[in-house]
């Protein structure tokens, strides 16, 4: 098997490490991944003439580490085309994130922006976060839980194209998890979302691996930075995303590319006939 890995952490960060770990006994390991942290850059990529650079980190018997200077969905596309070619790649693994991506967030996710780019491209794709934000996050519920998660999806893979996967681990030891339940995506907003930006927050928070030059200001500016309160929306069940992971659950939320509503284009017909 021919495994894709990359996450929008940065190729430093201990969780796509620890995820190479789990997969390495499974198959042939390429890493792509952003040479700096990426996060919330959902499935953006890196057009134009501007230069990108790319860097072969470390190599060894069915493993190979690059880190490219742009988005996880450019890593994704810069590993298939560029570093892999002509072999093609069985299955795209993002993460494993630093923080869960569920509810709305999965929306903004670079981690599943990975994950979108390989279902793309008709690869099997998923993307795999814990729900702690810590650069020491502890990895462990997702070495002994995920293989056996990994394994009965690429065993019952979809005849259908644009499917990733959603996998969201909660923190806590893994004799303490409840079960793997299939969940859907919750519903949530933020507030108070822009705070003036605080760089020691952002490491206290575990946060890492960030441009030091993207501090600077000029003359006049203000920095602010993305931090917002979670809030709930009204219309959530037992069976969202987030509710089932803070209940001490693993969820697994099947996505596709396609986000057509077509109950909403079905009504919308008798308008326009």
């Amino acid at each position: 098997m021919n495994i894709l890995i990359s996450n929008d952490d940065g190729y430093t960060a201990r969780g796509i490490a620890v995820l190479a770990e789990i997969l390495r006994p499974l198959g042939n390991i390429t890493v792509v991944a952003p040479k700096f942290h990426q996060s919330g850059t959902s499935m953006a990529i890196n057009l134009g003439l501007k230069p990108i650079a790319v860097k072969k980190v470390r190599e060894s018997e069915g493993e190979v580490w690059y880190y490219l200077d742009g988005t996880p969905s450019s890593c994704i596309k810069f590993g298939i085309d560029n570093i892999m070619y002509p072999v093609r790649p069985d299955v795209v693994v993002s993460g494993i994130n630093h923080g869960a991506n569920f509810a709305t967030a999965a929306l903004y996710s670079a981690t599943l922006g990975a994950a979108k780019e390989g279902a793309v491209n008709g690869i099997p794709a998923i993307g795999v976060s814990i729900d702690d934000l810590s650069e020491d996050a502890d990895f462990s519920p997702v070495r002994k839980l995920f293989p056996e998660i990994f394994r009965k999806l690429m065993d019952n893979l979809p005849d259908k194209h644009g499917i990733y996967y959603n996998i969201n681990f909660p923190a806590m030891p893994a004799q303490y998890i409840r079960g793997v339940v299939v969940s859907h995506m919750g519903m949530a907003h933020w507030e108070r979302e822009y705070q003036p930006y605080d760089i020691s927050r952002l490491r206290s928070m575990g946060i890492s691996n960030l441009r030091e030059e993207m501090s600077q200001t000029e003359p006049g500016e203000e920095l602010y930075m993305m931090a917002g309160d979670f809030v709930e929306d009204d219309a959530n069940d037992e069976t969202s995303d987030h509710r089932l992971v803070k209940s001490g659950y693993i969820s697994i939320t099947a996505h596709n590319i396609d986000d057509t509503d077509y109950s909403e284009g079905e009504r919308i017909k008798k308008l326009f006939q």
